[in-house]
């Protein structure tokens, strides 16, 4: 795939990953084995698909800036928590030997689609909902922030599903109002992000050409995504994202 029409496949890759992760979660799931049939070694797809995706959460996170404004003192909680997860992550990952994690990566698609499929479930589970009563306690606080330390340490070592899970965690805390989690989540999500990107920047595992191509895509797909996320049927757009989950984790499972 490599020439002009690959570059231009993963640009359109981050720009439907980018609107993604900024409505449901997920879209690594598509730009992550984007890169991979790009032909790049897992692990440089994985550092590069963070390096591209972070400008587009923190797009949508601008985006989303009023929602998340009714939680700053939660937002400050849960900060050490990410910063701390997210650099524990990336050097989990960097001393990874590259064939362990080609062969972990199937069952990490896998899983994040499953988890992903599930958020429905997870969301009546932990009484998520559009609007409601939100009060969170220093229990909650305190529950939070170790689970949130374990969704960044996931996230930064490979970081699909990340979004879905900040969901459930977030609800599980007290908070109600979908929009107002997603502004935190996007948030949260964007300084995993950058911290596991700036590792591995220094560790010289981004393929800088290609980031910079998706970070375009990522940029655009994430602002638009959280700009129309209130007009969009997400029942479309989640069988969408599990149809490709499901394809991409047969597609690595069959090139072991």
């Amino acid at each position: 795939m490599e020439g002009a029409l690959g570059l231009l496949g993963l640009l359109a890759a981050a720009v439907v990953a980018g609107a993604i992760n900024s409505v449901a979660g997920g879209g690594s799931l598509l730009s992550f084995p984007s890169l991979v049939a790009f032909g790049q070694p897992a692990i440089l797809a994985n550092a590069t698909n963070t390096a591209a995706l972070w400008p587009g959460t923190l797009s949508s996170a601008v985006a989303y800036r009023h929602d998340t404004l009714f939680h700053r003192d939660l937002l400050l909680t849960l900060l050490v928590p990410s910063m701390a997860g997210g650099l524990l992550g990336a050097v989990v990952l960097v001393i990874t030997p590259p064939e362990l994690f080609d062969h972990v990566v199937p069952f990490l698609v896998l899983f994040a689609t499953v988890l992903f499929a599930l958020r429905n479930v997870i969301a009546r589970w932990t009484k998520a909902t559009v609007a409601g009563e939100e009060h969170v306690t220093t229990g909650g606080r305190i529950w939070g922030s170790l689970f949130q330390l374990f969704v960044a340490t996931y996230g930064g070592y490979f970081g699909a599903g990340i979004g879905i899970l900040m969901l459930g965690s977030l609800s599980v805390m007290g908070l109600r109002d979908i929009h107002r989690m997603n502004g935190l989540k996007t948030v949260l999500g964007t300084l995993i992000n950058v911290i596991a990107f700036a590792f591995f920047a220094i560790k010289g595992l981004v393929v800088w050409r290609l980031a910079l191509v998706m970070a375009v895509g990522a940029i655009a797909g994430g602002w638009f995504g959280a700009r129309t996320a209130r007009r969009v049927d997400q029942r479309w757009l989640q069988a969408f994202v599990i149809a490709v989950g499901v394809v991409v984790s047969a597609w690595l499972f069959g090139r072991r």
